[in-house]
């Protein structure tokens, strides 16, 4: 009984632990744990599937240590001078077989019902490509008169106050809110990845082949992503930012950015360089 009550309050505090990690994670914050707070439905699954995951983790957890810890105290060398010679116990080792297989089982239907969710995109209201280059990205809009333009990050001499280190580019990769992108992404030189935590995307730039994902953001504001995938010396200096607007900001900036990048629709390379 008092196993019990032990293994119950661990389970308790457990969970109490992983709320307040979930609250700490509502904003970035220094040494936090946790995710980011979910933007996407996409990202809401992944968080779903982690909690289950994490829940089966735990429970796992305290039972192997409630074992160990038992058979310690239960077999030690001075309550047992004569040890038991049993080598095997069939629906023992029944058991230990049937079990995992059904934990597997419970983790694999989510898993995989995630997997194609995020998989296929549904009546898609717009598409956006994404092209990986060494050592910055390029954002093309077919549906919206094939506006493209080029996203640097920017040095941290000019940076201005509020802007993140690392994060912040010379252009912004701008959707609506609630709309349903497509996403089609490709690389032009190595292996990238295009990676934005709160929003559940993580998908290679590949030179010559193209992947597909899809992304419903569903609040304005700005998401933060980065490159995670290796890609040369200055793979740490190609971040991705994207700015959630409101449908009707969205159409007003796709006008001017037209007017902005039909002037200047690519920076000249001595611009590039130092950027880089």
């Amino acid at each position: 009984m008092g196993w019990k009550r032990v293994a119950a309050g661990t389970f308790v505090i457990a969970v109490v632990i992983l709320a307040a990690f979930s609250v700490l994670a509502q904003e970035p914050q220094p040494w936090q744990l946790g995710m980011q707070t979910p933007a996407s439905p996409s990202k809401h699954k992944i968080e779903d599937l982690h909690n289950l995951l994490l829940v089966i983790t735990t429970v796992i957890t305290i039972f192997v240590l409630g074992l160990l810890i038992y058979t310690m105290i239960r077999f030690r060398a001075s309550a047992n001078p004569k040890p038991s010679r049993v080598t095997h116990h069939t629906w023992l080792e029944v058991a230990w077989t049937v079990v995992p297989v059904i934990i597997l089982l419970i983790i694999a239907i989510p898993s995989f019902k995630m997997l194609y969710f995020m998989d296929r995109t549904v009546d898609a209201d717009m598409t956006l490509k994404v092209v990986g280059h060494q050592w910055y990205w390029s954002y093309e809009y077919p549906d919206n008169g094939d506006l493209k333009f080029d996203s640097y990050m920017i040095p941290d001499a000019d940076l201005k106050p509020g802007q993140k280190r690392l994060l912040e580019v010379d252009n912004r990769l701008v959707v609506p809110v609630g709309a349903t992108i497509r996403l089609l992404i490709i690389g032009t030189d190595v292996i990238h990845s295009w990676l934005v935590p709160a929003l559940g995307v993580q998908l290679y730039a590949m030179p010559g082949r193209v992947n597909e994902t899809w992304v419903r953001v569903e609040r304005p504001g700005v998401y933060y992503g980065q490159c995670n995938q290796i890609c040369g010396t200055n793979h740490a200096y190609m971040p991705i930012a994207i700015e959630a607007i409101p449908k009707e900001a969205f159409t007003r900036w796709v006008d001017e950015a037209k007017k902005k990048f039909a002037q200047n629709p690519e920076l000249p390379l001595a611009v590039a360089a130092a950027l880089r």
